[in-house]
């Protein structure tokens, strides 16, 4: 069957809504997600991509009007302005720049590659994958390795870990102060090693569960520990940066983890904290401590401008390359839509060919015929529906090449792939193929 869906895509991220509208937003889970939107009538695949800094969504559904209303309700959470939601080629071109490092608070940042390839798994398993998206998510992937591989777009800073590293040295001394990550998940062993290289003394790693944060320390080059979460009330008060990269769906720092009687000391030291929390680790108001300076995702632009500086060259090779690959997915789809008319066109002519053999040799029953005589009655009628189809299919692959939907409309007219009788339609039917024609013409209008 044709391909008959457009590819819509909806988002909120660092660069069009607050941490806050992020967290909003923010699913259960990207499985449960994708399941959420594969329920609304007539979207066929999901895909949906969960970050730290980024929540993302595609769909791919009967017309542009369904998957726009499908991402309303999935973005309903925050206002209209923090959400961009694109048609079928901005949406595609958006999604290999996304996975080639262009989109990401550090630019050319390493970990969303493995974040693209975990929301392809999680859609995958949860029926949200079909040719349209496997072809996408795979070329996004592809383009993602081509960036890192061949070009300089992740020299240098190339997390959100070492950029909360760089941050958190602009306000205090790194080399010799006391440390402590919280969350041992990928973005806190980032922040760990980051931190680590800078020459801390001393590193603490807290977390949720016990074993993993004690794993972590052992992997460090540094004098470092794992405690539990429940050790916070000690543990922060006397780290002079703090890291947190949780999951947890509420704060877990608060004024109360920093608060010192700063009338009963001299020595109250400051202290920094860089939260990358999705939703927020820390409490806002820890802010308002005279020795404490707290910072989120939107903070981390300074260090993050920077790198977009010096990447600029890198980033506008990864720019052409994207160019490239993306029409060269362009190209893919249109061939699959035109070699599948072809198909479907192949398909019914066969058919009528097999039955007018059988009953023109049925009518010459008396005849004896070898097998070889009955072998090139048979090629004659091969060739004669391979000749009698060779324009055609030159006209329609033309016809997908350009755009030129109401050619491929018309040859299925003339040729009339539905004349298999009783039997029912072998292709799509002129009125579904219509709809293939005026929606996934890949979005003239468009134009990652």
């Amino acid at each position: 069957m044709i391909p008959a869906g457009v590819v819509t895509g909806g988002r909120v991220t660092h660069e069009t809504g607050s941490v806050d509208d992020i967290a909003a937003v923010t699913p259960e889970s990207q499985r449960i997600a994708v399941a959420d939107l594969l329920s609304v009538p007539s979207v066929e695949e999901a895909y949906v991509l969960s970050t730290c800094n980024r929540v993302e969504a595609y769909v791919v559904a009967t017309d542009s009007v369904v998957g726009r209303a499908a991402l309303d309700e999935f973005f309903a959470p925050v206002n209209d302005d923090a959400v961009v939601v694109a048609d079928h080629n901005q949406s595609l071109r958006h999604l290999l720049s996304v996975a080639a490092g262009l989109e990401s608070v550090v630019l050319g940042e390493d970990q969303i590659i493995g974040q693209v390839r975990t929301a392809y798994e999680d859609a995958r398993s949860a029926g949200g994958i079909g040719e349209m998206l496997e072809a996408a998510v795979t070329k996004a992937i592809h383009v993602g390795e081509r960036a890192r591989t061949e070009t300089e777009i992740n020299d240098g800073v190339v997390s959100l870990g070492s950029a909360a590293t760089r941050l958190a040295s602009e306000t205090v001394s790194l080399e010799g102060a006391t440390s402590l990550v919280v969350g041992a998940g990928e973005m806190g062993r980032l922040a760990a090693r980051s931190l680590a290289a800078a020459d801390v003394s001393e590193l603490i790693i807290a977390n949720r569960t016990t074993s993993h944060a004690e794993h972590l320390a052992e992997e460090l080059d540094v004098e470092a520990s794992g405690v539990p979460l429940e050790a916070l009330d000690t543990v922060a008060r006397k780290s002079d940066v703090v890291v947190t990269a949780t999951g947890s769906e509420e704060p877990i720092l608060g004024p109360q983890q920093f608060a010192v009687d700063e009338e009963a000391t001299t020595d109250a030291t400051e202290q920094v904290v860089v939260d990358l929390g999705q939703p927020r680790d820390v409490v806002p108001a820890a802010d308002s401590l005279s020795t404490v300076t707290v910072y989120d995702m939107d903070d981390l632009e300074t260090v993050t401008e920077e790198t977009r500086a010096q990447r600029a060259d890198a980033a506008r090779e990864v720019e052409s390359m994207i160019d490239h690959e993306f029409e060269l997915l362009c190209e893919q789809y249109k061939r699959a839509r035109a070699d599948e008319v072809i198909a479907a066109m192949y398909e019914s002519a066969d058919r009528i060919k097999n039955r007018e053999l059988e009953t023109a040799l049925s009518r010459l029953e008396g005849e004896e015929f070898s097998d070889e005589q009955r072998q090139v009655i048979e090629a004659m009628a091969d060739a004669l529906v391979n000749q009698l189809l060779a324009p055609p299919t030159r006209s329609l692959r033309e016809a997908a090449a350009e755009d030129d939907w109401s050619t491929i409309n018309t040859a299925l007219q003339l040729f009339d792939p539905d004349f298999g009788g009783d039997d029912g339609p072998i292709a799509p039917s002129m009125s579904s193929a219509g709809s293939m024609a005026t929606g996934t013409q890949l979005e003239a209008t468009d134009d990652d």
